[in-house]
C-alpha cells in the first residue's frame, strides 16, 4: 500500500521560515516526480514546486527565490524549505509522487499539512 506522509507544517509569522518533508512508502519503482502543491481556502489546488529523480526542479512564480525543493531518492523523501513566508502562502500543502512504468502512470497524494502565515 502506497503512503505519503507529510510533516513540518505549522503557524509562523510573516517573514518566517518553515520546512516540510514527505516520505513515500510502498512504492517499488523509482519515483519520477515528487512535488508540493497547496490549496488555500476557497481556491483550487496549485503547484508549488516539483523535482525529478535526476534533481531537475520547477517552481511556481510565487515560490521562486523563496522556496527550495530537494529530495533524497534513497529515502523516497522530498523536502520543501520555505523562507520569507507571506500570509498568501497560507494553505494546506500536499505532497505528490508520480512514477511511470511502461504505458502506465501512477499518481499519489499525501494527506496534507497545514501552513498558516500570520501577518
Amino acid at each position: 500500500q502506497v503512503q505519503l506522509v507529510e510533516s513540518g507544517g505549522g503557524l509562523v509569522q510573516a517573514g518566517g521560515s518553515l520546512s516540510l518533508s514527505c516520505t513515500a512508502s510502498g512504492i517499488r519503482s523509482s519515483i519520477n516526480f515528487m512535488g508540493w502543491y497547496r490549496q488555500a481556502p476557497g481556491k483550487q489546488r496549485e503547484l508549488v514546486a516539483t523535482i525529478t529523480s535526476g534533481g531537475s526542479t520547477s517552481y511556481a512564480d510565487s515560490a521562486k527565490g523563496r522556496f527550495t525543493i530537494s529530495r533524497d531518492n534513497a529515502k523516497n523523501t522530498v523536502y520543501l524549505q520555505m523562507i520569507s513566508l507571506k500570509p498568501e502562502d497560507t494553505g494546506v500543502y500536499y505532497c505528490n509522487a508520480r512514477y511511470i512504468i511502461g504505458l502506465g502512470s501512477y499518481n499519489y497524494w499525501g494527506q496534507g499539512t497545514q501552513v498558516t502565515v500570520s501577518s
